[in-house]
């Protein structure tokens, strides 16, 4: 006779079972020190539970966090900022710059003027 559990699945397939946790085994976590869910070796435990667990790559211990990251701090900066800027007045507005001149499409390039400043090299005596 086949066991009620294998009746129920298809034939071939097996379903494992979880290990238990023993000391000494690598299992993920959140390290507070490298603040990153990196490989633990488990250090302490109560009857099933895992209580300590020591981080593999700085070797720092903590408690089991089960592998949860901490909340996200809120910050504080982004309320200051917004109190100093409600107490600044908006600056007035500018007056609009003046129009610019056309530039005029005879650019002069290399404009040499001589040493007394009048007229250039070009045709002048």
């Amino acid at each position: 006779m086949i066991p009620a559990t294998q009746e129920s699945r298809p034939r071939g397939i097996f379903v494992m079972e979880p290990r238990r946790i023993r000391l000494g085994d690598v299992i993920d976590d959140y390290c507070s020190r490298c603040r990153l869910i990196m490989n633990h070796g488990v250090v302490g435990m109560v009857g099933d539970e895992v209580r300590k667990v020591r981080c593999n790559t700085c070797l720092s211990e903590h408690v089991y966090r089960h592998g949860e990251l901490p909340a996200r701090r809120k910050r504080e900066a982004g309320k200051l900022f917004d109190e100093v800027l409600k107490g600044i007045q908006k600056p007035e507005e500018a007056p609009p710059p003046p129009p610019q001149k056309p530039e005029s499409p005879h650019r002069r390039l290399y404009t040499i003027r001589r040493a007394t400043g009048k007229g250039s090299i070009k045709g002048s005596k």
